[in-house]
């Protein structure tokens, strides 16, 4: 079972989209985003097509988990982890309430 020192091992920060692009390599339909953290851009791959477009995206603050080893998603370099909700029809990404700056640590 993890522990609480498991969890403080990751991070889990505020980040903004800055480019994203379809992973057409992927099995699934998912977008390549580029996020920034405030402390360099970061990378995931991310299977939310369902309820957002590219464009919706640009400039939307999302979160995610970082501090552990990049994976590789269809030839994509994943360094993060973006946080959603799976719904029965695709996943809701989870947000901020208004803008803070990049790298914000949630807490």
């Amino acid at each position: 079972m993890p522990t609480i020192d498991d969890f403080s091992a990751l991070r889990i920060r505020v980040g903004t989209v800055t480019k994203v692009e379809r992973n057409e390599a992927a099995r699934h339909p998912a977008y390549k985003l580029w996020i920034d953290f405030g402390d360099g851009e970061k990378q995931s791959s991310a299977r939310i097509t369902d309820h957002y477009r590219e464009s919706d995206l640009v400039g939307r603050q999302v979160i995610a988990v970082t501090g552990f080893d990049p994976v590789r998603v269809a030839g994509f370099r994943s360094d993060v982890l973006v946080l959603g909700v799976g719904t029965g029809d695709g996943v809701v990404l989870l947000g901020v309430e208004r803008p803070v700056p990049p790298g914000s640590a949630v807490s």
